[in-house]
C-alpha cells in the first residue's frame, strides 16, 4: 500500500546517507544547541537534500525534521525527519549513526526507514508487512529472561543536570540484565530490537524524529512498544520502551518510580 512512499523514503535514506559519509571526520563547523546538543554541517546539508526528494514527490504533505522544524503545510500525512540520529557519535568520528524517516497520517505511524550509512545497513518496514534489513524479513528475539537479555539505552542532554532518576534507572537494568549499552543513536537501537541484537531499549526525553521511523521497524519485527508507564507508544510522549514480547513486562516494573 505505501510502496511508493517507502521507495522514495528509501532514496531519501540513502542521498542523506552518502553526506554524512562523505563529510564523517571533515566536519568544518560544530554547533551547540544546548549543553551537549549538538548541530554540524552535516545535518543541515543531508536534511536538505532529505526534503528536497520528499518535496518533489509529495508537496502537499507536511514535514516535521530535527533542524527545519515543522512546516506550515497543512496535511493529514507527515514526514518525521532525522538527518542524522546520532550527532555526537558522528561529530567525534565514531561511525554509529543513522538517517530516520517516518510518515505518520493522521494519528497513526505507517512507514519507517532507518539508513546507516557507514555499515550499509537499511531497516524499513510499512504498516502491516513486516520488517527488513536490506530486503531480508528480521524479527526480534526469543530470549525469555531478562537476566539473558541484551539491553539498550540512551542518556537525555539534560544529564548533567537531572541524572538522579535517569542513573537510578540504569543502575535498575544493570544489575538485572546480561548486559546494557548506550550506543548513542535511538533510531538504530530501536532496529536493533528489531532484528533481534538488542532484546530491550528504553529511553526518556526524546523528539518525535528520534524514534517514529524506529518504532515502526520495531513493531513490525515483533516488539512490545509502550511507554515506562504502560500507555501505548506515540513519538510524542516522553518516555519508550522497546522489548521483545517475553521482557517487556519485566523491563516496565523495573521502570516504576
Amino acid at each position: 500500500m505505501w510502496e511508493k512512499e517507502l521507495a522514495l523514503a528509501g532514496q531519501a535514506a540513502r542521498a542523506g546517507g552518502e553526506i554524512l559519509n562523505r563529510l564523517v571526520g571533515n566536519v568544518s563547523r560544530i554547533l551547540k544547541k544546548g549543553e551537549i546538543d549538538l548541530v554540524t554541517d552535516a545535518d543541515l546539508e543531508a536534511e536538505q537534500s532529505i526534503i528536497g526528494i520528499l518535496r518533489r514527490s509529495f508537496p502537499k504533505d507536511a514535514i516535521l525534521s530535527e533542524e527545519a522544524g515543522k512546516d506550515e503545510q497543512i496535511s493529514r500525512r507527515t514526514w518525521l525527519i532525522d538527518p542524522l540520529d546520532g550527532t555526537t557519535n558522528f561529530a567525534h568520528g565514531f561511525p554509529f549513526f543513522a538517517v530516520s524517516i517516518a510518515l505518520q497520517v493522521e494519528e497513526e505511524l505507517v512507514l519507517g526507514v532507518v539508513y546507516n550509512p557507514w555499515m550499509d545497513e537499511c531497516f524499513e518496514a510499512t504498516k502491516g508487512m513486516g520488517a527488513y534489513l536490506n530486503k531480508t524479513p528480521i524479527r526480534v528475539s526469543e530470549v525469555k529472561t531478562l537476566a539473558d537479555s541484551l539491553l539498550a539505552t540512551g542518556f537525555p542532554y539534560d544529564i548533567h543536570r537531572n541524572s538522579k532518576r535517569v542513573l537510578e534507572l540504569f543502575r535498575r537494568m544493570l544489575v538485572n540484565a546480561q548486559g546494557v549499552r548506550r550506543p548513542g543513536s535511538a533510531a538504530i537501537d530501536l532496529c536493533y530490537v528489531a532484528a533481534g541484537r538488542f532484546d530491550g531499549f528504553w529511553e526518556q526525553d526524546l523528539q518525535p524524529w528520534d524514534t517514529a521511523a524506529g518504532a515502526v521497524i520495531a513493531k513490525e519485527a515483533g516488539a512490545m512498544l509502550t511507554t515506562f508507564e504502560g500507555e501505548s507508544y506515540s513519538p510524542y510522549l516522553n518516555t519508550i520502551l522497546a522489548a521483545n514480547p517475553f521482557i517487556h513486562q519485566e523491563m516496565r516494573r523495573l521502570l516504576e518510580p
